[in-house]
């Protein structure tokens, strides 16, 4: 008999981000610029339907009662939204400065009613002021869609922008897999010219999504990224650490999955070592109990070692699922011996569902395979 088990948890980010308080200040700032606006009823109709929607819905339906209390024609809507924009994020930060939540729904409603040829280039040039505030890189895929020429020669140019959230823009917004967000028709190709200007931006907020949206790629062409980062490497335009950083996140789904050209692209090429076998402390390990295991590596020749350990988890469809976890990185002397000890956790998680049954843990180093050990998940 195979169980299953799941965390249940009480927090809400949807309650977090989208309640009454932070809808009320939304509502003030309409107020502000345009004193015709209800802001009573906005409210009102707002936080009604909250209970029924999930995240993503409350932004598309502040977005649709915007429409409904706001007067006037889009353009006029358009003028009292970007009054009512709070002040640009800090421009001198180059980091972690996101901004606030319910300012998304802004720029999903300039998506929803500013995505046409009669006001293409005034949501376009309103996107660039809103991600200033919050990012617009779910609205920009709306355009990228239904303008890709247009979009794509807009994003060229922001690119290339004093504000660095505006040049993130150019970046997040074309991802081939944004989170949360539709995806984009275009070919993942034509966004590389994006990239070959950003790559070397001086700010980690833009080098972080650069990498972000090389890590997308390299999930369906992995040889692009090779070849992309090599050509970066040779053109020498970015600063040596800030493409090793991008090197590093941007092919680390390629490293988890053991991708050898990956890892020796980050300095890690065929182990010459002897790994002891895999001894476990138990071989029935309970829900939230752990394992632990030990083994040994003997290095034969000095080099970089990434140690990792993979965890196949059973389903009851009969096809396990895998999931690589990190160890540690080491550089191994000759004739070095490295004794590591290691304690998986089998907690309850939100996003994990566990299943009683047969699981394995397995070494993977430098993206080779060097020996497996099995127990139940009782």
């Amino acid at each position: 008999m195979t169980a299953s088990y799941k965390a249940e948890t009480n927090f809400s980010l949807k309650d977090q981000l989208f309640n009454k308080k932070n809808v009320t200040d939304l509502s003030e700032r309409i107020f502000r610029a345009n004193n015709q606006f209800n802001k009573a009823g906005f409210v009102r109709e707002v936080v009604k339907e909250f209970p029924n929607l999930e995240l993503k819905e409350r932004i598309t339906h502040i977005a649709i009662c915007l429409d409904m209390f706001i007067p006037g024609t889009y353009p006029q809507k358009i003028k009292v939204l970007t009054k009512a924009l709070p002040p640009a994020l800090d421009p001198n930060k180059t980091d972690n400065d996101f901004g606030q939540f319910i300012n998304a729904p802004l720029s999903h409603f300039v998506a929803l009613y500013g995505c046409t040829d009669e006001h293409l280039d005034l949501s376009l040039a309103t996107l660039s002021e809103m991600t200033k505030r919050f990012s617009a890189e779910d609205a920009i895929r709306y355009f990228l869609n239904k303008y890709p020429k247009q979009t794509l020669a807009f994003l060229t140019e922001c690119a290339k922008s004093n504000n660095y959230h505006v040049r993130r823009l150019a970046s997040e917004g074309t991802r081939p897999a944004l989170p949360w967000s539709q995806k984009i028709n275009i070919p993942y190709q034509t966004m590389i010219p994006i990239l070959d200007i950003l790559h070397a931006d001086k700010t980690r907020y833009v080098t972080r999504s650069v990498a972000n949206h090389l890590n997308d790629i390299s999930k369906l062409d992995s040889e692009l990224v090779f070849k992309t980062l090599s050509r970066w490497e040779k053109e020498g335009r970015a600063h040596p650490a800030e493409l090793a950083y991008i090197k590093k996140h941007a092919l680390r789904t390629l490293v988890n999955k053991g991708d050898t050209k990956a890892l020796a692209m980050l300095g890690y090429k065929k182990p010459a070592i002897v790994v002891s076998a895999i001894k476990l402390n138990k071989k029935s390990v309970a829900v939230g109990d752990a394992v632990q295991f030990n083994f040994t590596i003997t290095a034969s020749t000095k080099q970089h070692l990434n140690i990792d350990y993979v965890v196949h988890f059973y389903k009851p469809s009969g096809k396990p699922s895998k999931k690589t976890f990190k160890i540690s990185k080491v550089e191994a002397n000759k004739n070095q011996q490295i004794q590591i000890s290691k304690k998986h956790m089998f907690r309850n998680m939100t996003t994990k569902t566990l299943y009683t049954g047969p699981h394995k843990i397995e070494i993977q180093i430098n993206g080779n395979s060097f020996g497996e050990a099995k127990f139940n998940l009782v």
